[in-house]
């Protein structure tokens, strides 16, 4: 990568996946005037019983390393590959197994963005002499002043990210662990499209990626959750027990069960929904439909609260939070414990508050002239 750099042309590394949303990404910059260098991430298959590495992995197959190659070959910019396979099963897949060993419902995505995506490669891009990584996420950023620096000249800057423009596709709340230095370095060319203008995009730059389907599962995880589990997590089989403390059942293992479940729970009278796992006793309760109730919360406390301006904000402060993707923020009072938990009050009560999940924080609607209209993101925690 050391192609001489054109004049006042900022090098941009675009994670390439081989999709529709980073294809596009990459073409916008190119239209825009950056270097662009486009770079597939290769990360960790599951062996099989063998010992040997199954053909895939949903972020990185091979028929995706072919598209993304294609593409780049259209749009005339260089391809790299770069293998994260070993960083990705420790600080990704680990975790996640360690999560569910424990009971909880850890969220994959949100560490592969921290640790790997704007981590990982954005160390790298900056070695490699980048001024910024971008990928196809649907998210904005943008960039306000706040007080003066020492000499009174310049303004210190700071990075917001908002909701996509999309509001259907928007990936923010994948995005809460962000920090100032990785903002500064990240660029997100989707976020200011909805989905179907991309397409006309994908379309008008000639993009070999408008059939490819989008999947919302686990990359990593080849068939049924499940049956993954089964190969790196101890089974033990427990007790059902209802909210009232009566035995009515036996689970196959803990890991297998998260809140608000309904499916797989084989009881007769039911359905029954998981209320709650008790580690301690190994025991799965769970509750009747007529007591829908008991799944219910007005409340939660989270940990490793990340504040994405780089300072905790004034509290108790009004917000809008999130317990999972794909749910519509609700009003809520962000306030601090006694120790380093915070508690997340709900205006109204949520279903199926599930430990191990993020939430995330969102001030309301602000304006900006380059981005439109968003909710700002300002941060979040792991609900225990």
């Amino acid at each position: 990568m050391d192609k001489i750099r054109r004049k006042n042309a900022s090098r941009v590394i675009v994670a390439m996946s081989g999709g529709i949303d980073s294809s596009v990404a990459a073409a916008l910059l190119k239209r825009a005037g950056y270097e662009v260098i486009g770079v597939f991430m290769k990360f960790w298959k599951a062996p099989d019983d063998n010992g040997l590495v199954e053909g895939w992995n949903r972020c990185c197959s091979l028929e995706s390393e072919a598209r993304a190659r294609k593409v780049a070959k259209i749009l005339k910019i260089p391809f790299y590959i770069f293998n994260f396979e070993k960083e990705f099963k420790k600080k990704v897949v680990d975790y996640f197994l360690d999560g569910y060993k424990k009971g909880i419902t850890p969220n994959p995505c949100v560490v592969c963005n921290k640790e790997i995506k704007f981590g990982l490669l954005l160390e790298k891009a900056l070695k490699l002499d980048a001024d910024f990584i971008a990928t196809g996420h649907y998210a904005r950023i943008i960039q306000k002043s706040k007080g003066k620096i020492q000499n009174g000249n310049s303004k210190f800057k700071i990075f917001k990210l908002l909701t996509a423009k999309d509001k259907n596709k928007d990936q923010s709340y994948f995005l809460w662990q962000l920090n100032q230095k990785q903002l500064k370095k990240v660029l997100f060319p989707v976020g200011n499209y909805t989905k179907s203008q991309v397409r006309n995009l994908a379309k008008k730059f000639k993009l070999p990626v408008l059939d490819i389907p989008e999947s919302m599962e686990i990359c990593f995880v080849p068939d049924k959750l499940e049956d993954f589990l089964k190969r790196y997590i101890k089974i033990k089989p427990g007790p059902i027990l209802s909210v009232e403390g009566r035995k009515i059942g036996h689970h196959q293992s803990l890991p297998f069960y998260t809140i608000g479940q309904r499916r797989g729970i084989e009881l007769s009278g039911g359905p029954y929904y998981v209320v709650r796992k008790d580690t301690k006793k190994n025991a799965l309760i769970v509750a009747s439909i007529l007591k829908d109730e008991l799944l219910w919360s007005k409340t939660l406390t989270a940990k490793n609260v990340n504040w994405m301006a780089g300072k905790k904000a004034k509290l108790p402060l009004k917000i809008k939070a999130q317990i999972r993707y794909g749910q519509e923020p609700v009003p809520a009072v962000i306030s601090k414990t006694r120790n380093t938990e915070y508690k997340v009050h709900f205006r109204w009560p949520q279903r199926a508050v599930t430990p191990g999940q993020s939430v995330v924080f969102y001030l309301p609607a602000i304006a900006s002239a380059k981005a439109g209209r968003g909710k700002e993101l300002l941060g979040g925690g792991i609900i225990c």
